[in-house]
Formats: C-alpha cells, structure tokens, sequence
C-alpha cells in the first residue's frame, strides 16, 4: 500500500513539472522548448532533473545488461530481454543526440545554424553521446563485411555520458590544469627513474635471465611494476647486486611514485574548496540585490547541484552568508551612528567655543576668571575653549 501512494505521490509530481514546464515556456519557439528540456534554465523547472535521472538510469541499466550478457548462462535466459533493453536505450540515446545537436545553437558560442552546429558536434560531449551509439549502427551498417562483434565493447563507453551530470570531472579537470607543472616534473621524475632502474636492471640481470632482461625495453616493465609496488613475480632479479638494487629502488619507488597521487589529492581537495567560496559568493551577490531571484534561485541550485552539495551543506552556506551580512550591516551601522554621535559632539563643542571666546559671555560670567570659585579642571577647561 505504502508503494502504491510513492508511485502515486511520484506521478504526480511528474504532472506538476509538465505543468510548470508547459506554462513557462508558453510562447518561445520549439528549438528553445528543447534546450530547456535538456539543460538547466530558469524555464526548466523540475522536468529537466526528470529527464537526467531517466537519462542516467537508462545509462546505468545499459551498461549492467552488457556486462551480464557476456555470462552465457544469463545471456541464453535473457536474449530477448537484453536485445529489447538494447533497443530501447539507443533509441533514447540517439534522440538524446539529435536533440543536443538541433538545440545547441541556443549557446551563445555555437549560435551559428550551420558551423555552430558543426562546432558543437566535435565538442568532447558530443562525441561521448556519438561514441555511446556509434557500434550499434556500425554493426547493422558491416556486419555482413566485417565481423563487428569487437564493436560491442565500445558500448561501455555510455557510462562517460554520466560525467555530464555530474561535476566531479570538470572539478578534476580543473585540478590538472592548475597543477599541470608539478605534475610534469612528477611525470618526469618517474620516467627519468624508469629508464635508469631498466638500464641497470638489464646491466645486472642480462647475463643471468636472457631470456627475461633480453633488452632494456623489456626491463621496463620489470622496473615500472618495481617501482610502483605492485610486484607481479613473474620477473625478478636473481643475482645479489639486482635484488639489492630492487630493495632501494622499491623504497625509493614508494616516494617518488606517491608525489602525483598527494598532488591530486591536495588540488582536488582545494579545487572543491574554491568551488565552494565561489557558491558563496554567488549566493552572497544573489542576497546583496535585496531578494534572491528566479533566475539567480535556479543558478544557485544548478551550481550546488554540480558541487554536490546537499541540501543540508547549502543551508549551512546560506545561513553562513546570510550571518556574514547581518553582521556588516550591524558593524556598519554602529560604525554610522558613532560617527554621527561624533560629528554631533564636535558641532556642541564648536558652538560652545564660539559661546565662550566672546565678550559678553565673560562679562556675564566674571567668576569662571576667579581661582576661588572654579576648581582646576573647570578652570583649563575653560582655558582650552578660549584658545
């Protein structure tokens, strides 16, 4: 019963977000519908997520029903349903592909009807979405020329397509281009120790196995698996200068091979952190403005989304900036108000200055001259004004 009211509950919040979609983009043309559809715009509403979470779960579902039909006893049970599954999924993928391509001149960058289109089409998510239907055609296309039946593992290739909905790639990527120097010199340090760990190798080893250290390009599988710890066993030094060197090399292996991977892992975890004030600041312009708008509601949500952030973590922000501000508004309204006490006091004592410097002020007042009837305080007080 309690599965009924979901699937209940889930219809109908599937009717709410066509509802919300046909409303909002009354009016704007076919092309525009479909961007909306397929990318987060203030027009998308809850429909667009739908429609990713069929898109992803179909990816997720392809790639488990080609990794189960490769075991022949599952695949003899299921034939007809793995072929169905097939079907359906590169249908839904090859119309996923010509709608991308028919609405990307909706991007500024691929505006053109024509090389915009063509511009789009060589992007590296383009040819994700191509590559993921491709073998599929080409194997109805040759298989009576070619046997296409290598063609099949390309197929898993559809599991790239998640990375567009998800921003830990692009995070990735940004970690690798801001790192990119330190890792080149990691990436040559390791390859300088390759070759020389090989060249020894070879020198130590030759003699004895010349059948496995036949050559110093041989050798470098010995000293790539040596230094990254892995160890096969299938090549191994068997004289004691090579074992030797094996020891330090391994030890040394250790350190230099761990460098790119505390790298990553540094960048990585700073990139997110960058990624994170930059949500801030964001949201910190959007609540700046007076009023958090649609459009700046739905890129907040976008750019969270990406972060992976839960709804929780995005509270947690907003409440920090929101903190932040209150509290500059309240510093800088102290900071106002004492200096309008400031500038208030500074007014009183001007006009008692001019009050006091004049005549007939201290020919009404005589005794403010008399050590007798004012105290020393009064009395440099009064002193001070007269200056």
């Amino acid at each position: 019963m309690r599965l009924f009211f979901k699937k209940i509950n889930a219809l109908g919040a599937l009717i709410t977000a066509v509802q919300f979609f046909v409303r909002k983009n009354k009016g704007r043309s076919f092309r525009q519908k479909v961007f909306s559809l397929l990318h987060a715009t203030p027009t998308s509403g809850p429909l667009h997520r739908y429609i990713d979470r069929l898109i992803i779960a179909s990816v997720l579902i392809s790639v488990v029903s080609i990794v189960l039909e490769t075991v022949p006893a599952i695949h003899a049970l299921f034939q007809s349903e793995f072929e169905f599954l097939e079907i359906t999924t590169i249908i839904l993928f090859s119309v996923e592909y010509l709608a991308r391509v028919y609405a990307a001149c909706e991007v500024a960058k691929y505006s053109d009807p024509i090389k915009g289109r063509l511009r789009y089409m060589v992007s590296i998510p383009a040819l994700i979405d191509l590559v993921s239907i491709l073998p599929y055609f080409l194997g109805i296309l040759l298989h009576h020329v070619v046997d296409t039946r290598f063609l099949r593992i390309f197929r898993l290739t559809r599991l790239l397509k998640v990375t567009r909905y998800t921003g830990t790639l692009n995070t990735l990527i940004k970690a690798i281009s801001r790192e990119k120097r330190v890792l080149f010199a990691s990436a040559f340090m390791m390859l300088l120790l390759v070759v020389l760990t090989a060249s020894l190798g070879y020198e130590l080893e030759h003699d004895a196995q010349p059948d496995k250290f036949d050559t110093i390009p041989s050798a470098m599988y010995w000293a790539v698996i040596t230094l990254a710890s892995v160890g096969y066993g299938d090549i191994s030094p068997v004289t004691p200068l090579g074992r030797a060197m094996t020891v330090v090399i391994s030890l040394i292996g250790i350190g230099i091979f761990a460098i790119p991977a505390g790298l990553m892992a540094s960048a990585f975890t700073d990139q997110l952190r960058i990624d994170r004030e930059t949500f801030e600041n964001e949201f910190r312009d959007a609540l700046a403005k007076g009023q958090i708008f649609h459009n700046d509601k739905n890129a907040l949500n976008a750019e969270a989304e990406r972060l992976h952030l839960s709804e929780q973590d995005v509270s947690r922000i907003m409440e920090k900036v929101k903190h932040e501000m209150k509290f500059k508004a309240n510093d800088a309204t102290a900071h106002l108000n004492a200096t309008q006490l400031l500038e208030k006091y500074r007014q009183q004592v001007s006009q008692l200055r001019s009050l006091v410097q004049s005549d007939d002020f201290l020919e009404a007042h005589p005794q403010l001259l008399e050590s007798d009837a004012t105290t020393p305080v009064e009395r440099e007080i009064f002193q001070t004004l007269r200056k």
